[in-house]
């Protein structure tokens, strides 16, 4: 990356940190999750940017990967992890954050296991030190607090345009002996209080263009030009392309999907169905130097 893009990525870090602010403002128990997703992407145009990504509304034993179509009436509850991102010219500044919405708030100490292996994966990382040895961090420390790392989720490399570019970041200690070149990157502890992996459920309402292919159908032909256009390899939303089309466009979408031409990616839900937390920041390695761009 030259100083132009680092500072993009700085800028939308720093957009990301308003924003963060912002989430923990307006989001309270009983708060329609569709109102929410409503109230973050007006917030992030308003800012100046534009989201990476759908934000992420995930609820308790869904780890991540939902966002609520238009007029769903799912409300804020439980452990809410909102999942997030920024985008300036396609320089991405990822971020999430977990919100007890509680009365008793018995989820702060999961919560808190993720912030500080979060904090501490950030530190370790000036060091210079192996991807096996971040993640081994990441997950004895989770432990420590008598908690499981979800093995089967992770960080990850961020391309412009592309918010997981190959690279992972686990949270336990996967062997792996290379270390992390310079580039742009998010570390992403997941914790729970239970068995520690995640599987695909339900739909997530969250999309991807995979490839451009030629369709049948007007509708399909409207929505595949508007997803080429407007959001290119970045993902999508349902309630996005319905707020462009109307109700209609989920015919076309189940055309492109049954195409291969997009591919819904489905909610991530933990495997004993316990709760998951989750923190998030995106930091830049270059010229042996690491800035975190989502945090102060």
């Amino acid at each position: 990356m030259n100083k132009s893009d680092v500072d993009k990525c700085i800028e939308a870090g720093k957009i990301s940190q308003r924003l963060r602010e912002y989430i923990k403002e307006i989001v309270e128990p009983g708060r329609l999750l569709d109102e929410i997703a409503d109230l973050i992407s007006d917030k992030i145009e308003e800012l100046g940017a534009r989201a990476a990504f759908p934000v992420s509304l995930a609820i308790d034993d869904v780890a991540a990967h939902f966002s609520p179509n238009i007029g769903d009436d799912r409300k804020a509850e439980g452990l809410l992890k909102v999942d997030f991102g920024i985008a300036i010219d396609g320089f991405i500044a990822d971020s999430a954050i977990s919100i007890d919405l509680t009365e008793d708030n018995r989820h702060k100490e999961l919560i808190e296991s993720v912030e500080l292996a979060l904090d501490k994966a950030l530190s370790f990382i000036k060091e210079d030190p192996t991807i096996g040895e971040i993640g081994d961090l990441i997950g004895s420390t989770i432990e420590s607090k008598g908690f499981s790392p979800v093995v089967n989720l992770s960080g990850h490399s961020i391309d412009r345009h592309q918010i997981h570019a190959g690279i992972t970041i686990p949270n336990y200690n996967n062997g792996n002996s290379n270390k992390l070149g310079e580039g742009l990157y998010a570390v992403e502890p997941f914790a729970t209080t239970g068995e520690g992996r995640v599987y695909n459920g339900g739909p997530g309402n969250v999309y991807e263009l995979i490839e451009e292919k030629s369709v049948r159908s007007p509708i399909a032909r409207k929505v595949l030009s508007f997803i080429v256009e407007k959001y290119k390899t970045l993902p999508f939303a349902l309630r996005d392309v319905e707020k462009e089309f109307g109700g209609m466009v989920r015919l076309g979408m189940r055309e492109l999907e049954q195409q291969g031409i997009i591919q819904h990616h489905l909610q991530l839900v933990e495997k004993s169905h316990k709760p998951v937390a989750q923190a998030e920041h995106t930091f830049i390695k270059k010229d042996g130097e690491v800035v975190v761009s989502t945090k102060d």
